[in-house]
């Protein structure tokens, strides 16, 4: 059988970290969405059971994880360390991660998106 992609989607994680460089966001915290969309690829259609496909659940512990970790001042630099960790199956070919910093207007959001294939 012919090789079976999917996109495996965590959309709209919500985290609370530092991020950002102005002084109100080095003052503390504030609220991150972070959406992550994996391209992965198999040998075939994958059996019924989880050890078979790529696990949504570490993906979303290292993203918080990651949050956690200390401050980072460019949502470049939190979208590349989310990439990175995406990346580190050798199933998932490409990954697309987001992040938006919600709440720094109040008329718009801000972010950032990165996308990154497998070499």
């Amino acid at each position: 059988m012919a090789e079976a992609t999917y996109t495996i989607r965590l959309d709209g994680l919500e985290v609370w970290m530092g991020l950002g460089i102005h002084e109100v966001e080095l003052a503390g915290p504030q609220r991150v969405l972070v959406s992550v969309a994996m391209t992965c690829a198999y040998p075939a259609v994958p059996e019924d059971r989880i050890e078979a496909v790529v696990d949504y659940d570490p993906i979303r512990e290292g993203v918080r994880e990651i949050a956690a970790g200390g401050h980072v001042m460019l949502q470049e630099i939190l979208c590349e360390r989310i990439a990175t960790l995406c990346l580190a199956d050798p199933r998932v070919v490409a990954v697309t991660v987001r992040s938006v910093k919600p709440d720094i207007y109040p008329d718009a959001q801000i972010g950032c998106e990165v996308v990154r294939t497998r070499d």
